[in-house]
């Protein structure tokens, strides 16, 4: 696909931690949010699908900024599991059990132990701080649900994709996605305890990312660890808009 059709011959793995399990007793989702700095404090106002960063006025104040991010990457990878762990409201899940028939079509080789699927999306909803929430939308990860992408992907921000080294290809769809969309993006690895190390600079190395796409190792299960994922998506894509917006005012600033 693209120009990262030569992909499949990269190679990588995470940098340790424990295996995903996405059917795992889930925290308090609002405990120690106080403690890492969290506001857990209402819902911001409203978020056009066609602006990620809508601001309302509530009581003649403006309300919070609110900020659309997706959460990409191939079957298993954690994406479901990283959208719980950092929410502060109880996440919203579309998963189904797998099925005897699904095992014709889903890859599960290095995620034999998981039982269920995303079949629509996942969302939450973290406060960065105070004035700034993230809404995340999880989209599915089968080629047969890809139809939904389209439909998720309007007015977000920018998007994480998470990356499981023993199974880099299947991220490769993702990320092909969101450059030919030219969506920013920050490539996520999801370090597992089986996999081998591998370095940030490895990993963008097997990928082929475009010079500057940010990659980061974390625990999906941590959320002190998505937090900071999730930050440094919205400041990269933060640059990115930035930088487009002034080549685009650019040429007709300077002609006058």
């Amino acid at each position: 696909m693209g120009h990262h059709d030569n992909r499949a011959s990269g190679t990588a793995g995470p940098a340790g931690a424990a295996p995903e399990t996405e059917t795992e007793t889930e925290p308090d989702p609002r405990r120690g949010l106080e403690d890492r700095g969290l506001d857990t404090g209402p819902a911001p106002g409203p978020c056009s699908d066609a602006d990620p960063g809508a601001v309302a006025e509530e009581d003649g104040e403006l309300a919070a900024l609110a900020l659309k991010i997706l959460v990409a990457g191939g079957f298993g990878v954690g994406k479901t599991t990283l959208v719980g762990a950092v929410s502060e409201i109880r996440p919203l899940r579309t998963e189904e059990q797998l099925s005897e028939a699904g095992e014709l079509i889903d890859d599960t080789g290095g995620v034999d132990q998981k039982t269920t699927t995303t079949v629509a999306m996942d969302f939450g909803r973290i406060t960065i701080r105070s004035g700034l929430s993230l809404y995340l939308f999880g989209t599915p990860g089968q080629d047969r649900f890809w139809f939904l992408w389209d439909e998720l992907s309007q007015g977000a921000l920018g998007a994480v994709v998470l990356a499981d080294t023993r199974r880099l290809e299947d991220c490769f769809p993702a990320v092909d996605y969101f450059e030919h969309r030219r969506i920013p993006f920050v490539v996520a690895v999801n370090c597992f305890t089986e996999a081998r190390r591998y370095g940030a600079h490895d990993v963008s190395r097997a990928l082929d990312l475009e010079q500057g796409t940010p990659v980061v190792l974390c625990d999906a299960r941590d959320r002190d660890s998505g937090k900071e994922v999730l930050i440094r998506l919205v400041e990269y894509a933060g640059r990115v808009h930035t930088a487009r917006l002034l080549d685009s005012v650019g040429p007709q600033a300077g002609s006058g």
